[in-house]
């Protein structure tokens, strides 16, 4: 669970594990897998910031934690 605060300023506590997405629009919109949309005080990285601390302490370090890999490179022969 991560804290975050709506634009008008109340806190609230949301399951990090339902965010499908984070959009700046400009004010940051966090999408569930439900599809319901969340306004934020917070910016994107501070966000993305807080999931990943969320996510170190409930899988026990980085190895939990699946993180995008850049492409391979494409097989010359």
């Amino acid at each position: 669970m991560i804290a975050v605060t709506r634009l008008d300023g109340e806190e609230i506590v949301i399951n990090a594990e339902l965010i499908e997405s984070i959009e700046s629009v400009p004010e940051t919109v966090i999408v569930l897998v439900t599809k319901k949309r969340l306004m934020v005080r917070e910016p994107v990285d501070e966000i993305v910031r807080r999931v990943l601390a969320y996510r170190r302490a409930v899988h026990g370090g980085i190895e939990g934690v699946a993180l995008p890999r850049p492409p391979s490179p494409p097989v010359v022969e």
